[in-house]
This record gives C-alpha cells, structure tokens and sequence, in this order.
C-alpha cells in the first residue's frame, strides 16, 4: 500500500491515532494544516467534556437528570449488589428511561409517575410487571436521597397493583410416575440426572446445574450449596435422600470433573437444559389434563418435592430449611397443601 501520514495525539487523556491521508494525495503542507484541524477539534470536545463534568459537578441537589444519576451512580452499586442489576438496567433502558430519563431528579412528580405506571398495564403488561418498573424507580430515588442528591422521595407509599400472577404447578403421583419412567430409559442419561436429581431434593436448577463434588458431603449425606450459588446468597445445607444419592452414584464425573453435571459435548456444565426439557415433559405426557392446562416448568420440580414433603406430614418450618428459604413467607404458598392434607 502507499505510504499514509498520520496524526498521533491525545483525546480525553488517551494517546489516539488518526490517518490523514495517502502520501500520493497529501503533500506535507496539507497533511500538517489536516493535523492542525484535527487537534483542534479533539481540544474542543476534550473542553466540553471536562466543562460537562464541572456543570454535573456544582449541580444544586436535585437538578442531576434520572439519565445521569442511573448511569453514574445506581447501575455501579446495583451491579455490586443485586443479581438482578441486569434485569434493573432493561427495565430502565426500555420503560424508565424513555419517560423520564431527562428529567432532574426534583422534577420526577408522584402523579406523572402515577399516570406511567397506569399506561404500562394498559399497553398490556401484567400488573406484576408494571410493579416492577415502580419499584425500580422507587428504590432508585430511595437512593438518591440517602445519598443526598434528594430532599424526599414523592414515590413513598404508593400503590403497587399487587397482582398475585405466579404459576405453581404440581404434578400428581401418576405424572410424577410418568415423568420417572422416561427419565430411567431416555438416552440424555446427563440430564435425566438432572431432572431426578431436581425432583429427590428440591433444589433450583442453577444451583444444581453448578454443583461440584467438594461440595458433596457423602458420609453424612448433605450437599452444601456456597452462598455464590444460593438465590438467598447464603450457604445452605440440603439433606440427601435415598433417590438424591442413587443419582449420585450413577454419574462419572466424580474424579474426572469438578462438577457433578457435565455436558458430554462441551465438557463444562450445562447452561440450559430447557429443550431437553420440553422433549422429555411431552413424552411424559405433563401438559395433560390434570395439571390445569399450564406448561410444566423445571421450577415445578421443586414445587412437587415441597407438596410430597407436606403430604408426608412435614411442617413447614422443616419445609422452609429443607427448600432454604430465606422469608417464612415464601414457605407459606404451601400452607393450603398443609391444610389439605390435614
């Protein structure tokens, strides 16, 4: 190629480079007036940003614009904070964001967000939903005044739809019967272990989809999930029955993987098992009459290892620490199979 001429400088503190030209186009004078040019546009927008900050920075309390306060101060702690922060920065970029993100914080009325609060169930989201964006930006303005950027936050107190829409599916003995004998013959061996595993003790999918070996205690039974791999993000203890540790015994990981769950293709551990999944639920027929019409979850596993637990006379206390919920109150969704079952 033909000899270029370049201009190397620095923009915002960063060392950049930037062609000008081909030497058979440019003769020295011209390329040196091109740099010139250059430097001077990259001094003008290194001022303006640096004007930008001293403005955000002598900023009355208040005046900081949702946009600016979500991006360089509730994102960096939720993401530090909350498993949810991803969740958080869509709902803001899709809903929040559009309606208020460029106004100052001051500015944010309770009716206004009343009014959006209102348009997102009429748009056709769940009430639940809508609830989520309400609560972000609640929470978001919580922030903003213990950080002092607010006086008070005009959300306190108000109204959430409260709309009850979670789904709890539980299969009965003959679905669970079914289910059973299609995982004993069907030929993904990995994760029909999974899924009886899921179904012995109860655990979420996640955890179970990361469980390693060093946290199998086999003597005494116990699988000690870590708090990283926890909802909670506390450890917890899950006691193994005698259906939990034959699906131990039948993997062949132990002492070639860290993991007890390995994807034969990939060799780590799955990401996903859902197509496997909607294959396997479909042959056992768990979609039928009976299970009201709703698409069975993997997350029904451990609602059904909860409900046999109740019907074996459990109470919910031991529910709670078997399952590791955090809240009593999680617990009590089963409380109507305790009475049930009384």
């Amino acid at each position: 190629s033909a000899p270029t001429w370049f201009y190397r400088g620095k923009i915002n503190g960063k060392t950049t480079t930037r062609r000008l030209g081909d030497v058979d186009e440019l003769d020295i004078s011209q390329a040196r007036h091109r740099a010139l040019v250059l430097r001077a546009e990259w001094a003008a927008t290194a001022a303006a940003a640096k004007d930008q900050q001293s403005v955000e920075a002598k900023a009355p309390m208040g005046t900081m614009t949702l946009d600016v306060f979500m991006r360089d101060h509730y994102m960096p702690y939720a993401f530090l904070h909350k498993r949810s922060a991803k969740k958080d920065e869509q709902l803001f970029r899709i809903h929040i964001g559009p309606r208020f993100g460029t106004l100052p914080l001051d500015k944010i009325s309770r009716r206004e967000v009343a009014i959006f609060h209102n348009d997102l169930r009429a748009k056709g989201q769940s009430g639940a939903s809508a609830d989520h964006s309400l609560k972000l930006l609640r929470r978001a303005l919580n922030l903003a005044v213990q950080w002092e950027f607010l006086d008070r936050n005009p959300l306190v107190g108000m109204a959430l739809f409260n709309e009850a829409n979670g789904v709890e599916n539980y299969l009965d003995d003959a679905a669970i019967q079914r289910l059973v004998a299609v995982l004993r013959v069907d030929k993904n061996r990995t994760v029909s272990l999974i899924l009886l595993f899921l179904l012995s003790c109860g655990a979420r999918k996640t955890s179970a989809l990361q469980a390693k070996w060093c946290e199998i205690d086999m003597d005494n039974r116990v699988w000690k999930i870590p708090a990283v791999n926890s909802k909670s993000k506390r450890s917890a203890s899950v006691p193994l029955n005698d259906s939990a540790m034959w699906v131990l015994d039948q993997l062949d990981t132990r002492g070639k993987s860290e993991y007890l769950f390995v994807n034969k293709r990939t060799g780590k551990p799955f990401t996903s098992i859902r197509t496997v999944w909607r294959r396997i639920s479909k042959e056992a027929k768990l979609n039928d009459t009976g299970n009201g019409g709703n698409n069975v979850r993997v997350h029904d596993l451990r609602h059904t290892f909860a409900s046999m637990l109740v019907s074996a006379g459990r109470s919910l206390d031991q529910v709670q620490q078997i399952l590791g919920h955090s809240d009593p109150k999680i617990t009590m969704r089963y409380a109507h199979l305790s009475a049930k079952t009384l």
